[in-house]
């Protein structure tokens, strides 16, 4: 997929995309950027307390996040990433709170799709919940997320219809891994 220099701006300004990611459609804005975040639990009338997936360009990006790789943790990674598959790791940086909700985790995810990859270099780690409100279905169109969203957000990339599934989040901060999502 080509993707335009404008919403590579648009996402480093702390602007709001939906666009698709490599599972469904998403509401991505910048996780380094607090306002943008904030203005995402809007718009998307999201409970405060429920953190989101944050997609990542590369495994070294878990570092700006203060998030340390425990041995365990590096097999799993090697076996899910790059994937459809959000990790949670412990994230106990008073700095991210905004992201973690208090909950002193996080979800990552290092997707499959190289163009996705090559944006979210460019443009840092975004969070990336699914292009809906909450307690509705995902959007599968343009059209849908923009009858949710209207002028609300910033700038839309149509990739057509989309019916993937919301990815699987696996807690691996123990060695017992817990399935939370499938």
């Amino acid at each position: 997929m080509r993707v335009p220099k404008k919403l590579i701006e648009i996402l480093k300004e702390g602007k709001i995309a939906v666009m698709p990611t490599d599972t469904i459609y998403g509401v991505l804005g910048s996780a380094f950027n607090e306002k943008t975040v904030e203005r995402i639990y809007e718009i998307r009338k999201r409970e405060k307390t429920k953190p989101f997936i944050i997609l990542i360009s590369d495994l070294s990006d878990l570092k700006k996040f203060g998030i340390k790789i425990k041995p365990f943790q590096r097999r799993l990674i090697k076996k899910f990433w790059p994937g459809a598959v959000s990790l949670i790791f412990d994230c106990k940086s008073k700095k991210f709170e905004y992201l973690h909700r208090g909950k002193k985790s996080l979800a990552l995810r290092l997707p499959k799709p190289k163009w996705l990859r090559n944006l979210l270099e460019k443009t840092g780690p975004l969070v990336a919940p699914s292009a809906n409100l909450a307690g509705k279905k995902p959007a599968t169109t343009i059209e849908e997320a923009k009858k949710y969203f209207g002028f609300k957000v910033d700038f839309y990339l149509d990739a057509g219809k989309i019916e993937g599934k919301p990815s699987t989040i696996i807690d691996i901060r123990k060695k017992e891994i817990k399935i939370v999502r499938k």
